[in-house]
């Protein structure tokens, strides 16, 4: 039997150009750049990482910024069509207001007797903050553009979209633990058995065809794991269920294994540290250009062929 994960890690995605992709999850939504580095993968695009004060699992949206010149993605079955943070239950004016301000479309809903804001990052992302009294470990942020009694609480949720339901749910009820909790409007929500903030999964139906991964869409979506012991588990119960998991990988600031589940979407699964701070000061987080040990020696190369980028700049209020 596999462990059951407490909920999301992080959602990493595809922006285009890297000042406005910074600009708009510092200077907007107020999330602190944690972490300049690079795709380990692909040492010409940057990954940069915005979360909470800390950098804490369950705060972090990352992104590859491919630039302008990046092939777009089209959005459709197998990927992920809004990541949701939390917000206080009184903090839904001010972050109508503020998006509105910055000239964001904002749609306000109710779902599941939650007050929900949707809109779109700037290169169409789909975004959402959700206004609910729960749980979080998020580490408010002194010298962000927002006040800290109405900063982003961590993640509430990520909606998937896939061809049936079905499947889908059986990896996260089977493999990571989550429990059906509602269906609302075809929407069916999935909670995992630690709680806490993260722990929402919706997953919804969609008659598109199998998306398109490029700029503007969610590359993964990943879960807590508190050791490579227990992604060793994860690794074995995928198997069982028929996927093909990689082997863990060092992502330097976490271990991580990678599965695509059977609607289309890739799953990691990560740990919990050894954290932001394994290479930085805590007051220096985001900075400076980090490297792993072993592209350490490419530095020069490395820097050579990143496309320009002076760090975030909070628009003025």
């Amino acid at each position: 039997m596999s462990p059951e994960t407490t909920g999301l890690h992080h959602v990493t995605a595809i922006a285009g150009d890297p000042q406005r992709n910074a600009d708009f999850y510092v200077g907007v939504l107020g999330l602190r750049f944690v972490k300049r580095t690079v795709n380990h993968d692909d040492t010409g695009t940057y990954h940069f990482y915005f979360g909470d004060g800390e950098g804490t699992p369950g705060t972090n949206i990352t992104f590859f910024p491919w630039t302008d010149r990046g092939r777009q993605g089209e959005f459709g079955a197998g990927q992920t069509q809004h990541t949701a943070y939390l917000i206080p239950e009184d903090a839904v004016e001010y972050w109508t207001e503020r998006l509105e301000s910055h000239g964001i479309t904002v749609e306000r809903t109710e779902r599941f007797d939650e007050t929900v804001l949707q809109f779109e990052d700037p290169d169409g992302i789909g975004l959402e903050l959700v206004a609910a009294d729960a749980e979080t470990d998020a580490v408010p942020w002194p010298d962000g553009p927002v006040p800290e009694e109405h900063q982003l609480r961590g993640f509430y949720s990520v909606t998937l979209a896939v061809e049936s339901v079905g499947p889908t749910a059986e990896i996260l009820t089977d493999v990571l633990g989550y429990e059906h909790e509602a269906t609302e409007d075809g929407r069916h929500r999935y909670r995992s058995a630690g709680g806490g903030f993260g722990s929402v999964l919706d997953v919804v139906e969609t008659d598109q065809e199998r998306g398109r991964m490029g700029v503007g869409t969610v590359h993964h979506v990943a879960f807590r794991a508190e050791s490579t012991e227990e992604q060793a588990a994860y690794r074995e119960a995928y198997i069982e269920k028929g996927l093909e998991p990689s082997e863990i990988i060092d992502r330097k600031y976490f271990h991580a294994i990678y599965a695509r589940e059977p609607g289309g979407v890739l799953f990691e699964i990560s740990t919990m540290g050894p954290g932001f701070t394994a290479d930085e000061d805590f007051g220096e987080l985001g900075e400076s250009l980090t490297l792993p040990d072993w592209l350490e020696d490419e530095r020069e190369a490395i820097e050579a062929q990143l496309p320009p980028f002076e760090g975030p700049n909070a628009p003025a209020e």
